[in-house]
């Protein structure tokens, strides 16, 4: 960890992070409104700790429209021993609680979506004092950091965890174990489109080993992201020796664990050109071939205008395939990953 110097927090943490035992509590992060002028929004936060070995950080809820996440934490938060624990692991199953309670990625006090907050500023808007809590007097604790994540309601996710490439070897051979013991059916390294105020770029800042996860989308609770949530996260505190026990990473074909995968290049997205109604032609998880079609925007609004075909760039299997109907020119509608190659990956 990277010891930085830190503005001080607006927000109240009831947490003594270095004491024994459970803790659980509530942040308050002021919110001062009409009909409350020193009104509070409450964050649930529980630490377990017990006997010696490394700190564990598990987030969710940092996007409010993505559920498996915050279901699957509070599920560990409401059942983990402390006599079984060698470390401490930190629970904040919905961090974001205004987009968690609005059902929306993007906070309804300030409209900003906080994963692009980060660092944050204690003087800023609701959701930039958030994440300057989050990197500067939570992240300084942890060893692993896993941010839950699902494409929420514009897209669906092929079940994965998911990393950036990260130049250090060392770093990122344990960052490719730690999402290898997670268990999901695929672990996507990426060069994202905006990914600097990212939390977890916050994380990669400080050296901390970061995993996220992208399990579930559309809208909905994904029955398989919830199991994978929930397995995922005691096989991280088994792979790190916090509980006892060897990570389960069987897939329900069969396969032993995790494929690693990559998205290199601008050429992985396929964007919609115009606003329209899209068609996809796939769904996450199928092969899709660079020329054949993304899809189909339509203009259902226009008689005689004919529909647009968006295409692949590239082979591979579908990552994020575009969900809701309704779709803004610039808008993603398909990502395409390939099988990891440490040669393509560094160059």
């Amino acid at each position: 960890m990277t010891a930085l110097q830190v503005e001080k927090t607006r927000v109240s943490n009831p947490i003594d992070f270095d004491r024994n035992g459970r803790q659980a509590g509530y942040l308050r992060a002021p919110l001062s409104r009409n009909g409350s002028p020193w009104g509070v929004v409450e964050i649930p936060i529980i630490s377990v700790r017990n006997g010696r070995g490394p700190t564990i950080l598990l987030t969710g809820g940092i996007h409010g429209d993505e559920y498996e996440g915050p279901i699957a934490i509070s599920s560990l938060a409401r059942s983990l021993d402390p006599a079984k624990v060698q470390g401490r692991v930190i629970m904040i199953p919905a961090y974001n609680m205004p987009a968690v309670l609005a059902d929306a990625r993007l906070s309804p006090v300030d409209n900003r979506d906080m994963n692009r907050c980060f660092p944050g500023n204690p003087r800023g808007t609701f959701s930039e004092m958030l994440a300057h809590f989050l990197d500067g007097y939570v992240l300084p604790h942890a060893d692993v950091s896993v941010d839950l994540h699902t494409a929420g309601q514009g897209m669906e996710a092929a079940l994965s965890t998911n990393m950036h490439y990260l130049a250090d070897p060392a770093l990122r051979q344990k960052t490719m174990d730690t999402a290898a013991a997670f268990g999901a059916p695929f672990n996507t390294v990426f060069w994202g489109v905006d990914e600097g105020a990212t939390f977890t770029s916050c994380v990669e800042r400080r050296g901390i080993i970061s995993i996220g996860t992208e399990i579930g989308g559309w809208g909905r609770v994904n029955v398989e992201g919830v199991r994978h949530a929930r397995r995922g996260i005691d096989n991280v505190l088994k792979h790190w020796g916090v509980i006892e026990g060897k990570p389960d990473t069987a897939q329900r074909d069969d396969t032993p664990g995790t494929r690693h995968m990559m998205v290199r290049d601008p050429a992985n997205y396929s964007f919609a050109p115009a606003n329209g109604t899209f068609e996809p032609a796939n769904v996450a998880g199928d092969e899709v071939r660079a020329g054949a079609p993304a899809g189909w925007l339509h203009f259902v609004e226009d008689i005689d205008r004919d529909p647009i075909e968006v295409t692949y760039q590239r082979d591979g299997l579908l990552w994020m395939a575009a969900g809701p109907g309704r779709v803004t020119r610039g808008d993603v509608v398909g990502v395409v990953m390939q099988d990891y190659d440490a040669v393509r990956a560094a160059a």
